[in-house]
């Protein structure tokens, strides 16, 4: 076996490896709420957000094309999967850590990160046009339209449903949130499986096994609906106490609306603009939006303040790790 075609196998071993933390790290996005106001036993919602994430996964590639094609050049060969590999090992790296301190930050940026900070440390060419595009306006953009259509919508079930028995309110709403549940951890798979799959495919394209207006292969799309639905059902236990209640405590209409508003800004990035956004970040705010609506103090902006860092650090964390590992196999490889 040559060095080339080992160095693929182990980009796409360690890819698959990052799918699956991405999967237990980002868990919590798809059912902490429901799993919260009671919606559905934790078992139960881990296996329906499994579920449906593997199925999400199969729903487009737009994604992936960006992931794979519109943020780094790695040059050819050994050097490009060395590039590759780092930018991976410093997105686990901050996944791993983030899941330590419970911190609901963004597998994705931490993704995006690692591939700028390897190519960075490596002199390879950055699309910046790609990044600010696809990566820092959606990123930016993403909080602020979660929590404000998530508001929205809570200000509507308030007046649609003010003459209402709070009691049959409640129960009605825990029933739609197996909905809403189902329709986040779908773009959850979405949105998170495409980014694997477009490293693994910039990694055989660098490897030179596929060329870049190849489709992705099938078995790349099927290798990442399986790893993020395997890391999804393990659970991040951690980060679903964040979400589900030290934000705020929320009753079953919080939540469908906070689900509600999080998948539609989900969908509406994946298939309208290709845009590799958060999907951590975008529940958190939706949670944080509904919040609001009952009274500002209601939502604990300590614990939110702590989220937000965690959010500003991800990018630069992650792209410090990946330099760092980039010099190390640099080293050791060539």
């Amino acid at each position: 076996m040559d060095l080339t075609l080992a160095l693929v196998i182990g980009v796409v071993v360690v890819a698959l490896v990052f799918d699956y933390t991405n999967g237990f790290h980002d868990a919590a996005n798809a059912i902490a709420t429901s799993v919260s106001t009671r919606a559905l036993t934790p078992r139960a919602a881990l296996f329906m957000a499994a579920a449906m994430n593997f199925l999400g996964a199969h729903l487009g590639t737009q994604v992936a094309a960006t992931v794979g094609k519109g943020i780094i050049d790695a040059p050819q060969g050994s050097h490009g999967l060395v590039i590759v590999g780092s930018g991976l090992v410093g997105a686990i790296t901050w996944n791993l850590v983030t899941w330590y301190f419970g911190l609901p930050s963004s597998s994705s940026h931490a993704l995006i990160g690692g591939l700028v900070g390897a190519a960075l440390a490596s002199a390879s060419n950055v699309h910046w046009d790609g990044v600010v595009e696809k990566v820092v306006i959606p990123m930016i953009l993403s909080p602020v339209i979660g929590f404000t259509l998530a508001g929205l919508i809570m200000i509507g079930i308030l007046w649609g449903f003010r003459r209402s028995q709070p009691s049959k309110t409640n129960r009605g709403f825990r029933h739609a949130q197996t909905i809403s549940a189902a329709a986040m951890a779908l773009g959850h798979g979405l949105q998170d499986a495409q980014k694997t799959m477009g490293v693994i495919f910039l990694a055989l394209v660098v490897g030179g096994y596929q060329h870049d207006g190849d489709p992705i292969p099938q078995w790349v799309i099927l290798a990442a609906a399986t790893a993020i639905s395997l890391g999804t059902y393990a659970g991040g236990w951690r980060i679903m106490r964040t979400l589900g209640r030290r934000i705020i405590a929320l009753d079953p209409p919080q939540g469908f609306a906070a689900e509600a508003a999080a998948a539609t800004v989900l969908y509406t990035a994946a298939i309208g603009f290709g845009a590799p956004i958060s999907t951590t970040h975008t529940i958190t705010s939706a949670i944080m939006g509904v919040g609001a609506t009952k009274r500002l103090s209601a939502v604990r902006w300590g614990v939110a303040g702590n989220i937000v860092t965690a959010w500003v650090l991800t990018i630069p964390a992650a792209a410090f790790v990946a330099a760092l590992s980039y010099f190390a196999l640099h080293w050791m490889i060539e």
